[in-house]
This record gives structure tokens, sequence and C-alpha cells, in this order.
């Protein structure tokens, strides 16, 4: 076995490295927190991604506490029409699992463990049609997070008429809600004051929580002997490795052709050895990591000089130092790295799903799974959301899942610095920027959303002149893209991007800045609000219900203007078609992304309108390799 005798400096710091990586890795593992989540949804009647074939009077809600008294909730057919009756108060009923929830007290999360659902009763007017139907839901939990989401289910039985004299609810949620919503979306979470939940229940007393859950944080003795096992294994193969005597090293002498002769060292003494100096390669260069639009790398390899091999003695002592063969340095890493995986699987096993008691559904067709029970957890609030929901809620630069983005240039520690604020009126220029963070430097590592790095949106003041573009990345960090602008007029430009951080984690943002173009400019009119749209050859049809607060499904069907059926969608930047809804007024920005396969025929995306008001929304779409964009105006009261 070739072996290589690694100097003591060297020795030394490789063993600081691998104490330093032992003790980040035990610091980050005892630090993790668990998920906290309150007065969240435990299950329902029918069941997350339940088929039924018999019409439902109504659907059951249980929830790990009662729902405020002006809590707001919406059944919404596959056509898109709501179809819910009102609500009212169910009477408590065990839970099929009992839900683990976490409270931050004194500094500390600390676990509640609930086994009774306190059910809202939602009324179904009737079934207009087989198909997925989604059940949305806004509430204040008793801590005053906000409790948001939806769940779905399909139903294949016969149509049901509706009530003599019924028609579908266009109602709103309680303002003082959505207040309530916000205003703890505003304060950030975890607070131990008071709640903020208007007319809310206090919650239910907590059943003891099992002996699983450790004090320190709720995490169950699993979950921290696994990372003990972890930890301790890893240390003490590092240990054992360290104490182990170098072994003396038999070489067999050289022989034949190829031999070179032993030279006396500088001393002259004759046979003595003289170890020649060996150069490792050297490798030089620069990469800026970027996406696949724009990647740039340069390298200059330096070629490794070879010294020449000294000649060896038969038996040769190790020298001082650590010995360390290829094979041991493999194993000591690989065993490292098995150590801290088989800790974090361990851990899992006390942190997953299995210990909070989330329910785990089996989704419809057309419903994707994400993990956290019904609906999936939302990286914006941490409470239930639709499958979906975490793609679009740019929680790095917005506080609440309803809040609109865009309407500053600076947000999550990242500003959007253009080259030029203005060009001529049909002009067409090469629009250049830079994402630039905190340290002044441009950000040039970004993930791929959508099959591109960055979306550019522009769109004028008055809402009109709406473009889609995908700009390229310099080595350095500048974006750039033609841009030609026909009206004079103020415009806004969007940036829509996820950059990873120095840490690793992706940070999505959408910042805008505004643009003019010089002129005499009348603000084009904004179109009356309808369902229907024209786009090139193409009839589409928009159907749903925007809710201020609420996540509501909507649903874009395409077809070609005087034949029959469905036109025939491709996917477009990776999905069936693409959403951005702007307000009109401050021009907040709502990029809301789809189901990636087709509901019922139709593209369904999930809105979370941000307040009342008036916006446009552009539904691009892709036929035959052709982009087309739908453009529709809402009107929310």
């Amino acid at each position: 076995m070739w072996r290589c005798a690694l100097p003591t400096t060297l020795g030394r710091a490789l063993s600081a490295s691998l104490a330093l990586l032992l003790a980040t890795a035990a610091a980050v593992l005892a630090a993790a927190p668990p998920a906290a989540a309150h007065g969240t949804l435990a299950m329902s009647t029918p069941a997350e991604g339940a088929t039924v074939t018999e019409p439902p009077a109504s659907v059951e809600l249980y929830f790990t506490e009662k729902v405020a008294s002006n809590a707001f909730f919406t059944i919404t057919a596959p056509s898109g029409g709501r179809i819910d009756n009102g609500w009212t108060y169910g009477s408590p009923k065990s839970l099929d699992k009992p839900i683990r929830e976490y409270f931050m007290v004194e500094g500390k999360f600390e676990p509640r463990e609930y086994a009774t659902g306190f059910p809202a009763v939602v009324s179904v007017a009737h079934l207009p049609t087989a198909g997925l139907y989604s059940v949305s839901y806004l509430s204040v939990a008793s801590d005053g997070e906000a409790v948001r989401g939806t769940m779905s289910f399909r139903y294949n039985g016969k149509a049901t008429a509706a009530p003599q004299g019924w028609s579908p609810p266009t109602n709103q949620p309680d303002p003082a809600l959505v207040a309530a919503v916000e205003q703890h979306g505003s304060s950030g979470h975890g607070s131990t004051g008071s709640s903020t939940a208007p007319a809310a229940s206090s919650p239910p007393p907590p059943a003891a929580a099992p002996a699983a859950a450790e004090e320190d944080g709720g995490v169950g003795w699993i979950a921290w002997s696994g990372w003990a096992v972890a930890i301790v294994a890893a240390v003490a193969g590092f240990l054992a490795w360290r104490r182990r005597p170098a072994p003396a090293v038999k070489r067999p002498a050289r022989s034949g052709p190829g031999t070179r002769p032993r030279k006396a060292s500088g001393s002259g003494t004759p046979g003595a050895k003289k170890r020649a100096p060996t150069a490792a390669a050297a490798r030089k260069g620069d990469a800026a990591v970027t996406a696949r639009t724009a990647t740039a790398t340069k390298a200059t390899d330096t070629a490794a000089k070879a010294a020449p091999e000294p000649a060896e003695s038969d038996v040769e002592a190790a020298p001082s130092g650590i010995g360390l063969s290829n094979t041991r340095l493999a194993l000591l890493g690989g065993g490292l790295v098995v150590a801290l995986l088989a800790g974090f699987g361990l851990g899992r096993l006390g942190t997953g799903d299995s210990a909070t008691g989330a329910p785990v559904a089996t989704a419809p067709a057309g419903v994707p799974t994400s993990p956290g029970g019904p609906g999936g957890l939302s990286a914006g609030d941490g409470h239930q959301h639709p499958a979906g929901t975490g793609a679009h809620n740019h929680p790095g630069d917005a506080s609440t899942a309803a809040q609109a983005t865009g309407t500053t240039v600076s947000a999550g520690g990242y500003t959007l610095q253009p080259t030029q604020r203005s060009q001529a009126a049909g002009a067409a220029v090469d629009y250049t920027f830079r994402i630039v963070g905190a340290d002044k430097q441009a950000a040039t590592r970004f993930a791929v959303v959508h099959d591109k790095p960055l979306h550019m949106i522009v769109v004028g003041r008055d809402l009109s002149g709406y473009q889609h573009l995908h700009p390229t990345m310099a080595p350095d960090g500048t974006w750039s893209v033609p841009l030609k602008l026909a009206r004079a007029g103020g415009y806004r430009v969007y940036a829509d991007f996820s950059v990873t951080a120095a840490d690793g984690t992706q940070v999505p943002l959408v910042l805008g800045v505004d643009h003019q173009v010089p002129g005499a400019h009348t603000p084009a009119a904004l179109p009356p609000v309808a369902a229907q749209a024209t786009a090139g050859p193409f009839a589409v049809s928009m159907e749903g219900t925007p809710t201020v607060g609420v996540t509501a499904p909507m649903l874009f069907r395409v077809s070609r203007t005087g034949a029959p059926g469905p036109a025939q969608l491709e996917r477009y930047l990776g999905a069936f078609g693409h959403l951005v809804v702007v307000r009109e007024g401050d021009l907040g920005y709502v990029h809301v992304h789809p189901e990636m396969e087709l509901v019922d025929g139709a593209v369904k995306f999930w809105l979370t309108a941000p307040s009342a008001g008036r916006y446009r929304a552009f539904f691009d779409f892709q036929v035959g390799g052709q982009v087309h964009t739908a453009e529709y105006t809402i009107e929310i009261p």
C-alpha cells in the first residue's frame, strides 16, 4: 500500500479541521429548533385527497383549537365558482392522530400535544359537477398567528341542484380578521405577548406531553440519541485513528535500468540520503457560479513538476507526523459522513411527521403532495397552505403570504441597481442591471426557478405594455436584455429571482424599480372586468373568486377560437402557464405559480389577494411553440 507521510504541521492542521467540523456539526444539530405551528388543521371530513361518490352536505375541518368567530371559509367547485353556504361550530371530536404543536416560552420551544379536534362545519349548497373541490380557510390562532390554507377532495358522483333562490356568495373576510393577520405578520413570529386574535377562543388545556418530549425543546429522546450516537461515533473513530502508531514501512530496493544512483548528502557522509522536495500541482482560476442562461468559467491549470524520486533503502522508518494511507483517509471521511447521516436519520425519527402527529394523505390526481399534512407547510408563515403555495409566497420580502412585492428597490439584503433609468420611445436598448448584496458586491449565484435564474417583468404604470423577459448574466453579475418600449410614460421593472446566499440558502425576492420613457403620455383606461379574454387565435376563460387574505384557486381554460375542445397546451418555463398579477396604484406584484399538471383540463393557480382594489392579471401560455398572453382586470371589493 502506498503511504504518504504528512508533515507534523499539516497533520495537526488536519486534526484541528476535523475536530472543528465535528464541533460545528454538534452545535448546528443541537441548535436546530422544532417547527412551530399553532391552531393548525388536524383532519377533515372528507379527508384531504379523498374521493367521494355521495354528495356531502358539509365539509368538517378539525383544528387544534376553536377558530375565531369571524373565521372565513370558502368551497370552490371545479369550475371556479363558490358553492359554500355559511359555517358553524361543530362538536369536538377525538383526532385520528394526536397533534404536537410547539410554543416559544421564555426563549425555548415547549411542546403541547392535542388529541381533540374542534370543527368548523362549512355547508355545501350543491355540487354542480364531478371533479376537484377546494376548501380554503382563514383564521387567527389564540397566539395571534395566521391560520391559512386549503384542502381538496374529489367528487365523482352526480351533480346536485342549487337550492331555490340561492346564489354563489361573493363576500370577503371580515376586515378585522385581515387586519389581525397583517398585524401579526408585520410583528414577526414567536411572540410571547397576548393574542391579537379577534374573538378567538382560548386554547384548550393541552394534554400532558409524552415522556418522549423533552423540556429543552420538545424533540424526543430518539432524536437526541441519534445525534449523540453519530457525534460520539465520529469522535471515537477520529481519536482511534490519531492514537494509532505509525508502522515501519518496508520498501524494496530499486534496481534496473531506471534506477537512479544514490547521492551523498551535503554533509559528505557516504550513503546518506537527500530527500528531494515534491511540488504539488497548482490550480488557479476564478469561476462565476451562475444559472444556466449565463454560465462563465475561467480556469488556468499549472502543470505539476514532479521532482526526481530519491533512492530508497530496504527498510525506512516512517517520518515524524501522521502516517496516513489513501484508504484510511477515505474510510475516515466516509465514516464521518455516514455517522452524521445516520444521526440525521435517527433524528428525523423523533422530529418527522410521525412525531408531530400530522396526518398523511394521498392527494388526488392533479394535486401535488407536500410535507406537513393537509395542504403542506408553506415557507411563508409555517401554517397550512395548499400545494404550490411555497413557490409563490416569496418569504424573503413579504412578512405575510398576502402582501404584494416588488414595491421597493431593496429587500432581504439585496438591491436592484439599473444602469439606466430611461430610454427613448420605440428604441431598442440593452437594459442592464445588477443585484447587489449588503457587501456592495454583485450577486452571481442564482437558483434556476421555472427554467430561468431570473425573470424580468415590465409593465406600464397604467398596467399596459406587459412584457415577460429573461436577461442573461455576465461573469461580473451584470444582467442585460434587449428592451423596447413603444409608448411614452412611466414603467415598473421587476426582477423576480432566488439568489443563493453565502451559506447556501436560497432567498426568493422580487425587487422593483421605476423606468421612464420621455414624451407626451396619455394613460390608457383600465379595461372592464371580464372573465373572457382573447390571446391571438385563442379564447381564454378565467374562473375563480379572488379573496382578500384567502388562498383561492384560479383556473384558466384555453380553446382555439371557433374550434371545439381545449387547446393543446405545451409546457412553458417548466409549467403549463404562468400568472403575474399587478395591483393598480402602487403596482404591488403578485407572482403566483400553477399546479405542475393540468387539473380537470385547466391551468390551476393559487392566488392570495393582498387587499381590496383593482388588479391586472397576465396569463402566459404556449401552443405550437409560440407564447401568448391573456390579460384580465380583476376587481376585489
